[in-house]
C-alpha cells in the first residue's frame, strides 16, 4: 500500500517572489521600460512596483501572477520558435503582419493593459509552434 501524499494547495501569494523574479529577468531580456513593466503587470501603484523590483519579492495579486504566467509562456514559446535568443527577445518589438497585430508589434498589443491581450498573444505563439495544450 502506498503512503498518502498530502500536498498543500498552492496559492498565488506563495508564488509571488518566484513570479516577480522571473518577470524582472524577462523584462531585462525584452528591454522593457518601467512604464511598460507596470502596464504588463496590470498597473500596480508605483510604490508597489518599485518595492517589488528592489526586493525581488512580494505578494502580488492573483491577477498579477496570471499576467506573469502568460508573459513567461510567451517568452518560452519564443525561445522554442527562435533558436537565437537575441532574435526571440527582439520579436516582441517587431511589427507583425498577422491579423492579430495589424502591422503593430506584439508588445503594442500586450501594452493595451488587458490581460486578455496577453492570453491572445500566448495563444497565437502556441499555435505557431503547433502546441494546443
Amino acid at each position: 500500500m502506498r503512503p498518502a501524499i498530502h500536498a498543500e494547495p498552492v496559492h498565488a501569494a506563495d508564488l509571488g517572489g518566484a513570479a516577480l523574479r522571473a518577470f524582472f529577468a524577462l523584462a531585462e531580456h525584452w528591454k522593457l521600460k518601467a512604464a511598460e513593466q507596470r502596464t504588463l503587470l496590470g498597473d500596480p501603484p508605483e510604490s508597489t512596483y518599485f518595492k517589488w523590483k528592489k526586493q525581488q519579492d512580494g505578494a502580488p495579486s492573483r491577477d498579477v501572477v496570471e499576467r506573469i504566467s502568460y508573459l513567461l509562456g510567451i517568452w518560452k514559446d519564443l525561445q522554442i520558435l527562435f533558436p537565437d535568443p537575441t532574435q526571440a527577445d527582439a520579436w516582441v518589438r517587431r511589427p507583425n503582419q498577422a491579423a492579430l497585430f495589424g502591422g503593430r508589434s506584439a508588445l503594442d498589443r500586450m501594452l493595451s493593459g488587458n490581460v486578455a491581450d496577453l492570453y491572445v498573444v500566448r495563444q497565437y505563439l502556441d499555435a505557431q509552434r503547433g502546441w494546443n495544450g
